[in-house]
């Protein structure tokens, strides 16, 4: 079954509302806000407990320089999470942003300003978009080692379809300003 959709199909499980696929999806989670690491546990906690998403892996705990940021940004600390869903992609980033909401995650017009958590969609199945609220895959994902290290560690021969392996590409985007804390851990219960 395709994940992108084709606008001649009505899909069936809308119709019906049974047997819907699962989809694998890798989702990367940040904070450079107030308890970083609390952060992260909160926003894990609040992915496990969504209906029909199932969290299966969770990388360890990175410090990352921020990037394109302003000069005041602390540090972020970053995770991977993978998980499996029959969540439509849409349905899953709305419920990205009500988490991030939650966490008092403030919009602003400066690019890549400090947050408390920082939710981001990186891959859901193979599912394609490119409109102005959802682009999959993550369109940065692949220039970014604080997403692919975490991500290598889970998964060692992840793919980001249509784009490369993520070893690869984190070959090509280095490793520096990111450290490995294994003193920091996600409980992932």
């Amino acid at each position: 079954m395709t994940e992108t959709p084709n606008p001649h199909i009505i899909d069936a499980d809308t119709l019906t509302g049974e047997m819907r696929p699962i989809r694998r999806v890798v989702i990367s989670l940040g904070s450079n806000l107030g308890d970083r690491l609390s952060n992260l546990q909160g926003g894990l906690d609040a992915l496990a407990d969504t209906p029909d998403l199932w969290v299966t892996g969770v990388s360890p705990v990175y410090e990352t320089e921020p990037l394109d940021s302003p000069d005041e940004a602390a540090l972020f600390l970053n995770a991977v999470v993978l998980a499996d869903t029959t969540l439509s992609a849409q349905r899953l980033l709305e419920r990205v942003l009500a988490i991030e909401d939650a966490f008092d995650r403030q919009r602003s017009d400066v690019k890549n300003a400090p947050r408390t958590l920082d939710i981001d969609l990186i891959v859901v199945g193979d599912r394609v978009s490119d409109t102005d609220e959802l682009r999959l895959p993550h369109p940065r994902a692949a220039e970014r080692a604080f997403v692919l290290k975490p991500w290598r560690d889970l998964e060692s021969d992840a793919e980001i379809p249509g784009i490369g392996t993520v070893a690869d590409l984190l070959e090509k985007s280095g490793e520096r300003g990111v450290v490995r804390r294994d003193d920091l851990v996600l409980d992932q219960s």
